[in-house]
């Protein structure tokens, strides 16, 4: 009977063992099934052509691959860089509802500006409301710096209607190197619009040029016409800048330039489209936007020229534009967008030739 007490507490202990032993595979195989849907989700994140792919993935993508009830990137984008590089690629960010631009993280959250690890934690809806401006009934929810030199650009929101799903006590290594590779999928993204637009862009102002142009007005007579809303265009000329070339040269002419296109840029929204057409003639494009707001708008930015334009050197030269204004109601069925694209330009111009030889520094409305 000794024996078999003796031998009761090892059989206790040996089971003891194997159970543990069961458990670390199970939690190793369930690991290793982890690691391996985060290799698959970051190789897709990587594999991204175009920033707008890669939000897409971000967003959707990540919310779907990890079963989460809201996923939201917010974005530090002061000078609105990021969403003209999304413009720039046809893609509208109005119409990204996973992604949030602001002009600093402390204005949504004063925690998102402090961030250097993963905050995991419970969902607090005074404090993290803003963050998910779509979501409801979350319980808890992980914060993901995405950190390049030395600073917090953006941050990735994870929600979840799981209290437990993220909590101080769970690890945030995984989480940590996920925000890493997002961090970098993002940069490089955003370095490949740039480029894409160097190559579309006026070296001189930083405007768009011509061909991108003609690209962009084609998607938005397409868009146009799936909504029934209109385009505008403006064309815009600089009053006798030939003697301004002669007078201060042509540095100074650069000069004036960069002046009369900074100054009309402050003018229009971030969705519009301003490109230098050729020489000292400017084009905007204007989508959802009537004839009557178009000519509104020529007015101010003729407006916005009242004080001399700086030519260099202190030297100050006063300068008058003449507009010509344009725009077309997209209707289904109109197909040959090249014609649609041809016609509103053409429109524009007479537009500006009119208002040219009615005397200059004017507006004038063509086609609508």
């Amino acid at each position: 009977m000794s024996d078999g007490g003796r031998a009761d507490p090892a059989r206790a202990e040996a089971e003891e063992l194997r159970l543990l032993l069961k458990r670390l595979k199970e939690e190793a195989a369930a690991n290793e099934q982890k690691w391996q849907r985060t290799l698959e989700r970051e190789l897709d994140l990587l594999r991204a052509d175009t920033l707008p792919e890669l939000l897409e993935r971000i967003t959707v993508g990540l919310a779907d691959s990890y079963g989460l009830d809201a996923v939201q990137l917010v974005i530090e984008d002061p000078q609105h860089e990021v969403q003209h590089l999304m413009l720039g690629l046809g893609d509208r960010p109005e119409e990204r509802p996973g992604v949030t631009f602001v002009d600093t993280l402390v204005g949504l959250a004063p925690l998102l500006a402090t961030l250097r690890r993963p905050w995991l934690g419970s969902y607090v809806r005074a404090d993290h409301e803003l963050l998910f401006p779509r979501a409801r009934a979350l319980r808890s929810l992980a914060l993901l710096p995405l950190r390049r030199q030395e600073r917090t650009a953006a941050v990735l929101c994870f929600g979840s209607a799981d209290p437990e799903r993220f909590s101080h006590r769970l690890g945030a290594d995984f989480l940590a190197h996920l925000a890493s590779v997002v961090a970098i999928c993002l940069e490089n993204a955003c370095n490949r619009a740039r480029v894409l637009r160097s190559g579309l862009s006026d070296y001189l102002t930083g405007w768009h040029n011509r061909r991108y142009l003609t690209a962009r007005l084609r998607e938005e007579l397409a868009r146009a016409q799936r909504s029934g809303t209109s385009v505008a265009c403006l064309m815009i000329d600089i009053d006798h800048f030939k003697t301004l070339n002669d007078t201060f040269g042509h540095i100074g002419g650069d000069e004036a330039l960069r002046e009369i296109s900074a100054r009309i840029e402050s003018q229009i929204r971030a969705s519009d489209t301003a490109a230098r057409f050729g020489g000292d003639e400017f084009t905007l494009l204007l989508p959802d936007t009537s004839l009557p707001d178009a000519v509104r708008l020529a007015e101010r930015i003729r407006s916005v020229m009242a004080a001399p334009i700086d030519v260099g050197h202190g030297r100050k030269h006063p300068v008058t534009l003449s507009i010509g204004a344009a725009a077309r109601l997209g209707r289904r069925g109109s197909e040959d967008l090249k014609a649609l694209a041809e016609a509103l330009i053409a429109d524009a111009d007479a537009a500006l030739y009119a208002a040219k030889a009615a005397g200059r520094d004017r507006v004038a409305a063509g086609g609508g």
